[in-house]
């Protein structure tokens, strides 16, 4: 089943790997809505702009695999290798994406090469991450070609304020990206996402259309796709395999109002918050002891944070100031 949801695909791509066997290597190309993909053992929380991701409905998940946080769009085309393990050496990037780099090549981006440790560059510029998992004598490698990406948005999803959120996950190194789009022969820089694939399909099997390599093609069944729907739920769409499954991190956040100064202060466990402490020269009727308790074992999320205000008259703890402002200021 096609889709433009990376959740699906990521499912897709783990039930293949794990209850499928080729007699050769599987390449998986797919195409997403606005996303993000932390890596496995990232912070979710860290490495979004929280607020940014929420009102321009982006989606966000987990994979299976390492390295950091990546944004994706309809203008970027992601690929993956299904490999036997004993064939490839974990890690080593430089040889798994060896032939799409030099499909890149035969469309004219001449300069693309694999650098660092998982990134492809061109002109000293990022445009494609990979990353790798192995499970039961399998390995997949799974990375990004941003072919026609809105690079304003990227940069604006995945800005963090690094002041406000501290934890041991791993986080994502930002690097110059671009798109690799202007880098092609001249008549490949128009094409449709689909039609950029389609080429480089081509391109890998040395094939003229895409008819000779149909035989190739593998079609997911209803089976398999009940298979895969059981994977999305356990994984994709699952709010504590994105968010809980984050390691254990501290936020401490801290505005003046006219009204008083409020320090806000959580602990996060499995992305639920397992401490709370208000300090501040506010002032209140109630003690904002109140209040801390009932923040404890919430999400640490907007909404989950948006509906303990609701319930809650704020103006009993921090008087005279909005409770919009509050949110604004202790959401993730």
């Amino acid at each position: 089943m096609k889709s433009n949801d990376i959740r699906d695909n990521l499912a897709t791509e783990q039930y293949l790997m794990n209850y499928k066997n080729f007699d050769e290597p599987l390449v998986l190309f797919y195409i997403e809505g606005p996303c993000i993909i932390v890596g496995r053992n990232q912070n979710t929380i860290e490495e979004l702009n929280n607020e940014y991701v929420r009102e321009h409905n982006i989606v966000v998940t987990r994979r299976l695999s390492g390295g950091g946080a990546v944004y994706q769009d309809l203008g970027n085309l992601c690929f993956s290798f299904v490999v036997d393990a004993a064939d490839e050496k974990f890690g080593d990037f430089k040889k798994i994406v060896q032939p799409i780099v030099d499909a890149l090549h035969k469309l004219g981006a001449t300069g693309a090469e694999v650098s660092g440790r998982n990134d492809i560059l061109v002109d000293g510029k990022k445009f494609s991450g990979n990353a790798m998992y192995t499970k039961n004598g399998k390995t997949f490698s799974h990375g990004t070609l941003s072919y026609d990406v809105d690079l304003d948005v990227l940069t604006k999803a995945l800005h963090v304020n690094k002041d406000k959120i501290q934890s041991k996950g791993i986080k994502s190194i930002r690097s110059r990206v671009t798109n690799v789009r202007p880098y092609l022969a001249e008549k490949y820089q128009n094409l449709t996402t689909e039609q950029f694939r389609d080429v480089l399909l081509l391109s890998l099997f040395n094939a003229e259309n895409i008819a000779e390599i149909k035989e190739h093609e593998y079609q997911v069944t209803a089976e398999d796709q009940k298979e895969i729907d059981k994977i999305k739920e356990q994984y994709y769409y699952n709010w504590d395999w994105v968010y809980g499954h984050s390691p254990e991190f501290t936020v401490k956040k801290r505005k003046h109002f006219d009204m008083g100064t409020i320090d806000a202060r959580f602990q996060v466990q499995h992305g639920k918050i397992s401490a709370a402490r208000f300090y501040g020269d506010f002032f209140g009727p109630q003690d904002v002891s109140e209040l801390e308790q009932k923040l404890i074992g919430i999400n640490y999320d907007y909404d989950s944070l948006k509906q303990v205000f609701a319930d809650n008259d704020l103006n009993n703890y921090f008087t005279g100031i909005e409770p919009a402002d509050i949110l604004q200021l202790v959401e993730p």
